[in-house]
């Protein structure tokens, strides 16, 4: 099959999908006032391989024509880069805010394909052939894809075996029967980005599992029209928006669901793991090895649009030769560029997977996510302070066009001599938009828990460096023996 057009895209999504918003069933997910944002949204990632600026970055020809470049294996550090620039790009025309309907899915595809191989060769099972034919299938038919991972957990201190025994059997997804041609699945996932408006979803394990859990070490995909599967979407951020005031949450949307499966009948080539209870740890960290990747690449827009209005906000107020001011800047550009360099050394310092599959290092990837997440919120903090008070006090653009008010209104957005109001109060409401509004807080929010949380990233950090050669550096140094 060739590329999907943006309108075939659309049209595939008219499946009978079973998506409840704010209580009430969604009909058709292409005519919801607010999924069709997102769906318009996700859209960008069709159009980019049609617009001759980005098809070459976009689209790649192989044996078998013309394919997106998401669903290409990476195999150099090259590969790795021009998929990181891929990402960038689309997130850019996102507005700051990532696409995901193809970006997350094939990081779980290459995560199946390194440990599906692993698992036949221990346990005789035949994943790797079923994760090759699943992989070509999304690849030939231009797919979207979402992943299900985080399950609702429950009570964080027990296993899902223990959480089962007290009651609680859904908090995790588990298999629940297992036939001839193929298993039931039950249970509750949470944070599904991009649910109501993909084709197909991709169920992985969350986190290790213990012998006791292997019921619950599974993976698989299914098509989002499957009987079982029924999505209820997040309200956050749905509300209509003045695009004057809201410069990019009034286009941009991203639709996140708790994703239930209630009793979902799953067939055995989209099985990929079925009570392989030692595979669940490395699958689970398979995926984030390739999507912290994701994630660092994609963020790269919004710190720049970070630091643009900043520089932006520091001329229009007049204020950009305050000596506090440029201390602001310097540490707004130098957090930027930090994160930039981290991304392509990540890239550039690669391991290959036995199978030839370029892995991004992940010690590189999470010190940058680290550095990202980290010092995000400080990075909101200083723009906030350079833009002022403004940021939540300012009136709005309707304003300027009643007779009564608009010269007033006019004349207090003026800045520094010579600048226009209009044009200051478009900057303040994009600063507001990035950190004053609901798309601010859902973008600060992530910053902690999208991709992992911080403690993650730091527990990965330190079991990636390689602590025995430091400590026997360090006792040389001494002059420490043995």
């Amino acid at each position: 099959m060739p590329l999907r057009t943006p309108e075939e895209y659309v049209a595939s999504l008219r499946d009978g999908r079973r998506v409840y918003y704010r209580g009430e069933r969604v009909t058709d997910v292409t005519t919801h006032p607010v999924i069709a944002r997102a769906i318009d949204h996700a859209s960008i990632d069709f159009r980019m391989a049609e617009d001759p600026r980005y098809r070459d970055l976009a689209v790649v020809t192989g044996d078998r024509g013309d394919q997106s470049r998401y669903f290409s294996t990476p195999k150099s550090a090259d590969d790795l880069l021009a998929r990181s620039r891929l990402i960038e790009a689309a997130t850019r025309l996102g507005a700051t805010l990532v696409v995901l309907v193809k970006e997350i899915g094939t990081d779980a595809l290459f995560a199946l394909g390194n440990v599906s191989g692993e698992v036949d060769a221990r346990s005789g099972s035949s994943y790797a052939a079923r994760v090759r034919a699943f992989h070509d299938r999304c690849a030939s038919g231009d797919l979207a894809i979402a992943v299900a991972q985080t399950d609702v957990k429950g009570d964080r201190s027990l296993g899902p075996a223990e959480l089962a025994a007290r009651g609680n059997p859904d908090a995790y997804v588990r298999i629940v029967e297992k036939r001839a041609d193929g298993i039931v699945v039950r249970g509750v996932k949470t944070h599904t980005s991009c649910t109501t408006n993909v084709n197909e979803l991709i169920v992985l394990p969350t986190r290790a599992m213990s012998e006791a859990d292997a019921d619950y070490a599974v993976s698989f995909a299914i098509p989002v029209d499957t009987p079982g599967l029924t999505l209820v979407a997040s309200p956050h951020g749905g509300a209509a928006r003045d695009a004057f005031d809201h410069p990019i949450s009034s286009r941009h949307k991203m639709m996140e669901t708790l994703t239930i499966f209630d009793n979902v009948f799953v067939p055995n080539e989209r099985v990929f793991l079925a009570g392989e209870w030692q595979a669940a740890g490395p699958l689970a960290l398979a995926f984030v090895e390739f999507h912290r990747f994701t994630a660092i690449s994609y963020k790269l827009p919004l710190v720049d649009a970070l630091v643009g209005a900043a520089l932006l906000l520091a001329d229009l107020n007049g204020i950009e030769r305050a000596g506090h001011v440029r201390d602001k800047l310097s540490w707004l550009v130098g957090y930027a560029e930090t994160l930039r360099a981290l991304v392509e050394a990540s890239a550039t310092r690669f391991r290959r997977h036995a199978n030839g599959t370029a892995v991004p290092d992940p010690l590189t990837v999470n010190i940058a996510k680290m550095h990202f997440a980290s010092n995000y919120h400080a990075a909101v903090a200083r723009l906030q302070d350079i833009a002022g008070g403004t940021l939540a006090t300012a009136p709005s653009g309707a304003d300027l066009e009643i007779p009564e008010v608009g010269d007033w209104v006019r004349r207090s957005m003026l800045g520094r001599v010579g600048t226009d109001a209009v044009e200051r109060l478009r900057a303040l409401n994009l600063a507001s938009d990035l950190t004053a509004s609901d798309f601010g807080g859902y973008q600060e929010v992530l910053a902690i828990h999208a991709e992992g949380s911080i403690e993650a990233q730091k527990l990965t950090i330190l079991r990636q460096y390689d602590a025995g050669a430091a400590r026997a550096y360090a006792r040389d140094l001494a002059g420490i023996e043995g």
